[in-house]
């Protein structure tokens, strides 16, 4: 079943002499449950992809589709609530709010949103991430590896349709990346969980069900 799809993405940036084609028509398809690792070189298009998929960003021309619902025919007020309620964000940055113990910082979107959180749901993801002894500390009392376990679990304690991750292990040495994306693939599986990763190390993307690689904005290949 198809959850994400683009149709005919284009994004420019600039005018004249000064414009930029970050994007030259991207068509992109994923299946629910797929983990696809989207890799490019500095300047490729990749991060402004990921922008658009998760409507950080509107596109010049062309159309993102979550789960049925084209994401740019909606204003910009029910973009905002439909991106908190169906897309989950892991970024480089672990983006963790200090004064917050790890279990407030998970929870954190879905009471930002007016909800309760599915608490027997949330303890699965964090006993499954190794979390179960943190959920009272402080970020500053972590190390890098488990701040993004907590990011990673934030992102999924919504349940959301789809988890896009930009370079999800960009400041984590090279064993504690591995370990991560390896509960990252763990999780995907477990909870049937959509993964849509922008990375430019190849041997992280080699752990994806699928490589898209994407050259000056442009897709260049598609590996399973």
């Amino acid at each position: 079943m198809e959850i994400l799809k683009t149709t005919g993405l284009e994004k420019i940036y600039g005018s004249g002499d000064a414009k930029v084609h970050a994007l030259r028509g991207v068509d992109l398809s994923v299946e629910k449950g797929e983990f696809v690792a989207i890799v490019g070189t500095s300047g490729s298009g990749k991060s402004t992809l990921l922008h658009m998929l998760g409507g950080l960003d509107r596109p010049t021309s062309g159309n993102v589709c979550i789960d049925g619902k084209e994401i740019f025919n909606l204003k910009d007020e029910e973009l905002t609530i439909f991106r908190r309620r169906n897309i989950g964000f892991i970024f480089q940055a672990y983006n963790l709010v200090p004064v917050l113990t790890v279990y407030e910082n998970i929870v954190l979107p879905i009471e930002l949103d007016g909800n309760t959180a599915d608490k027997e749901f949330v303890d699965k993801i964090i006993e499954t991430l190794g979390l179960s002894g943190k959920v009272n500390a402080y970020p500053n009392q972590l190390s890098g590896g488990q701040q993004q376990r907590v990011a990673i679990a934030r992102a999924l304690a919504a349940a959301p349709s789809i988890i896009l991750a930009d370079e999800p292990t960009g400041n984590l040495d090279s064993k504690t990346s591995q370990d991560v994306l390896g509960l990252l693939k763990v999780i995907g599986e477990r909870f049937s969980q959509t993964i849509v990763m922008i990375t430019h190390n190849e041997e992280i993307a080699q752990m994806a069900d699928r490589i898209i690689r994407i050259e000056d904005g442009l897709i260049a290949s598609r590996e399973v």
